[in-house]
């Protein structure tokens, strides 16, 4: 066991401390053989000074410059919005720094999972079959197949809908109560029903996704819809799909088809596209699309789980809702999954470019070649570049609840988050929307939005995400089961109905990183081989946003 710290230096080069619990004004500091008394109260996460700094110095954390002063600092005193502004480094091509000292994996070298098998070689942790608009005129269409299907086939998430509680309010007014009775009664808690028996065994759900796109925007926009939208029917938790086209909108069912052969050639699962203003009346259309798609799901429910090898899962690493232990607890222990996985042959998916600002020389270092190298600097100075013109650069990425928990400048942010892409060196740096599957550490170009990001990892080919959240996120998808694990003990104990696993542990010293990826890794497997459902798909979270190419932090 570590012994339980008060404070830590992340990185042997910082000359700012992390509190890890509450700290008093006027505590005392022992640092470096040094003592300073705290000049104001430090809550945890935040960070204070260890030495006099005059203003304009350099602020180091992670072995970064994450800021600079606005004004002269004592040792001891508290780092604010005020007194630091965003900083980082300018980065350029630099020399390759490829070698990495590879964990022993000797635990997980015989640990298969058990999944469903594609024709194109890929391994699914789930089997689904999609329902999709082309277009959002189709949306309605796509839910009234929601209503006809997902509660008659067993689907129908059974969550508390919170109906027993409005009865009892409602039968409360009609009795004449004031509304401080209203406010001030305990409602009982709505017990879940029992499922209905699933009439398909083997598939996992049937899903349907609505969107706002397709047309009236951007040819460029209506074009990656179809690159997302191919990524999701050619995935490997999806078994086939059912697509409804209303026939004259930018995203063309054409468009679609070449983008599911560019992925996946000689694609061979059912697929169903059905336009409107071919079929002629909406129950014409409805009719074709509520046959095709049960034949489609009789066809999914041939198929069974099998053992397959770690090496076949793709691993999407998220993070929202960050805190400031997110970069020294859950997202380093994401780090030593992510070179586990690596190390086994497998694929980890490292996004969310406005949270690598300030890293990206280290990153830029690690690419497997100057063309790799290129492609990612290119991308990041397009994208800060692109909002810098909309009057908001990547500094502008924290947000409120990220500031409050002691990320204070983008910088600090992203220097925490890029712990989650662990020490290996990049193979593949991919823009939004293709696919991002290749063996190895993979970059793919989104935003920082947690489920625009989400939706496009799972679309390049993440077959489970692990999500990292200190403040709390419901945050789910539609096809790949994301775990949500938690930065701090208290976070997760007082959100336990929306998050799976606490990694406070290692802030605690009850656990090392090493230790707590283990146990996450030995949890992925579980719920990849189906065995257990994390919280967002037992909640139904099917969070679904494309991201239109424009600015989005």
């Amino acid at each position: 066991m570590m012994a339980i710290q008060r404070y830590l230096q992340i990185h042997p080069m910082d000359n700012v401390l992390v509190a890890l619990q509450d700290l008093d004004e006027g505590t005392t500091i022992v640092f470096n053989g040094k003592e300073f008394p705290l000049k104001q109260a430090v809550a945890a996460k935040h960070k204070f000074t260890i030495q006099p700094m005059e203003q304009d110095a350099e602020v180091l954390m992670y072995g970064v410059l994450v800021g600079k002063l606005n004004t002269p600092l004592t040792a001891g005193e508290l780092i604010t919005t005020e007194n630091l502004r965003h900083a980082s480094e300018d980065f350029r091509m630099g020399n390759r720094k490829t070698s990495w000292t590879k964990p022993d994996v000797s635990a997980f070298k015989d640990k298969t999972f058990n999944g469903f098998y594609r024709s194109n070689g890929t391994v699914g942790t789930a089997n689904y079959w999609l329902v999709i608009p082309l277009v959002f005129c189709e949306n309605r269409n796509v839910m009234t197949l929601k209503t006809a299907f997902e509660e008659k086939l067993g689907y129908k998430v059974k969550a508390n809908n919170y109906v027993s509680e409005v009865e009892d309010l409602i039968e409360r007014y009609k009795s004449g109560v004031d509304i401080n009775d209203i406010l001030n009664h305990e409602l009982l808690a709505n017990s879940s029903g029992g499922e209905h028996d699933r009439l398909f065994k083997n598939v996992d759900g049937i899903k349907f996704l609505n969107h706002e796109m397709g047309c009236g925007g951007t040819r460029m926009d209506s074009d990656a819809l179809c690159g997302l939208l191919a990524g999701y029917i050619t995935h490997p938790n999806v078994a086939g799909a059912t697509v409804l086209s209303l026939g004259c909108q930018h995203a063309q069912a054409s468009i679609l088809k070449a983008e599911i052969e560019k992925r996946s050639p000689g694609f061979d699962r059912p697929l169903y596209i059905f336009e409107q203003q071919k079929e002629g009346t909406e129950r014409e259309l409805m009719q074709k699309a509520i046959k095709a798609t049960f034949a489609g799901m009789m066809q999914a429910d041939q198929n069974e789980r099998r053992p397959a090898p770690l090496d076949k899962l793709c691993i999407g690493l998220e993070c929202g809702g960050s805190d400031g232990f997110s970069g020294i607890s859950a997202n380093p222990a994401l780090g030593f999954v992510s070179d586990i996985l690596v190390t086994l042959g497998g694929s980890v998916i490292l996004a969310e470019f406005p949270e690598l600002c300030g890293v990206e020389q280290e990153l830029s270092d690690r690419c497997i070649d100057e063309p790799t190298a290129d492609r990612f600097m290119s991308l990041m100075r397009i994208y800060n570049a692109k909002a810098e013109a909309d009057g908001s650069g990547f500094y502008m990425n924290p947000s409120p609840g990220n500031i409050r928990d002691g990320l204070i400048t983008d910088a600090i942010k992203s220097a925490g988050a890029a712990k989650k892409g662990g020490t290996s060196p990049v193979m593949a740096v991919v823009d939004y929307p293709e696919l991002a599957n290749r063996p190895g550490l993979n970059l793919l170009c989104t935003p920082g939005n947690d489920v625009e990001s989400t939706t496009a990892e799972v679309a390049a080919g993440a077959n489970i995400v692990l999500f990292t959240t200190g403040l709390g996120t419901p945050t789910g998808n539609p096809i790949a089961p994301v775990v949500k694990l938690s930065t701090n003990t208290k976070t997760f104990e007082k959100m336990p109905d929306i998050l799976d696993l606490n990694c406070g542990t290692i802030i605690e010293g009850t656990e090392t990183i090493e230790e707590a990826a283990h146990r996450i890794l030995d949890y992925v497997i579980e719920v990849a081989s189906g065995r257990i459902q994390p919280k967002a798909v037992l909640l139904g979270q099917d969070d679904f946003i494309p991201w239109r190419r424009g600015v989005s932090l």
